[in-house]
């Protein structure tokens, strides 16, 4: 067992915040970000003297209350706009129900795609110790809760009328491993062509759902999710790669033989 010096500063600003002497290296240190939390000083590439920087993230919260918090938010929203709850629209319609199936269906299909989020959150997933800062959950759930009850103010609107028959709606999920692969499972055999089917099923689901609805805010809040989980699926994509030499060079993020 030998001792280090341990030179603690601020990331951002650079400040000594403080100095250790005589530190044990088996020692466990968690404060920087590269650093995992079994990290000890005796496997780190550190001299006799290691410089360590800290950085305050703010307040956090864990990945599966973070999931709880944005995914309740729409599905309540939705169906406050479905009963058509006093003061949402003209009091002649507290109450009432719509005459078209479509919006009815519409409910349901949106109602389960949350109830189902909301149970692998608690029953499925599996998450690290990771959180999230307190500012990126709000600004997630005002995606989530505000755009919901956008495109359910127009969908439950007295004056909303499909303009065609409605076709289908289905929602598909998808199990994760470390190394995703297909097998007899029918609904895993588009890992033979993206990385993330997970998010190929999911935007097909919003397409389906824009394309039953007729409704543009429901577009648009399909275009802008698209776009987000084309973002994450390049990138998850592009670590696969990094870390599996032998990753099939067939795949691609999220839509087969394009993107």
């Amino acid at each position: 067992i030998f001792f280090l010096q341990v030179e603690v500063l601020d990331a951002k600003t650079r400040e000594q915040l403080c100095f250790l002497d005589k530190v044990c290296c088996f020692c466990s240190y968690t404060e920087g970000k590269s650093l995992r939390d079994d990290e000890i000083l005796q496997n780190l590439p550190v001299g006799t003297t290691a410089t360590m920087y800290f950085k305050d993230l703010g307040p956090q919260l864990g990945w599966t209350m973070v999931f709880l918090a944005e995914y309740i938010g729409p599905l309540l929203s939705y169906l406050l706009f479905y009963f058509r709850i006093p003061y949402f629209y003209s009091n002649r319609y507290a109450l009432s129900s719509s005459p078209h199936p479509v919006v009815t269906l519409a409910c349901v299909c949106h109602t389960f795609h949350y109830t189902k989020r909301l149970i692998e959150t608690i029953f499925v997933h599996r998450f690290s110790h990771g959180t999230m800062p307190l500012r990126t959950i709000v600004k997630n759930c005002a995606y989530y809760w505000g755009f919901s009850a956008w495109l359910a103010y127009y969908i439950n609107h007295p004056l909303y009328t499909p303009p065609c028959k409605l076709l289908i709606y289905l929602f598909l999920g998808d199990g994760e491993s470390r190394f995703p692969m297909p097998n007899k499972n029918p609904f895993t055999w588009l890992f033979f062509f993206v990385s993330c089917p997970n998010y190929t099923y999911e935007v097909g689901a919003w397409v389906s759902f824009s394309i039953m609805t007729q409704c543009l805010p429901v577009a648009f809040y399909t275009l802008l999710g698209f776009i987000q989980m084309t973002i994450w699926a390049k990138g998850k994509h592009r670590a696969y790669i990094r870390e599996f030499k032998d990753y099939p060079s067939l795949r691609v993020a999220i839509i087969p033989l394009i993107l």
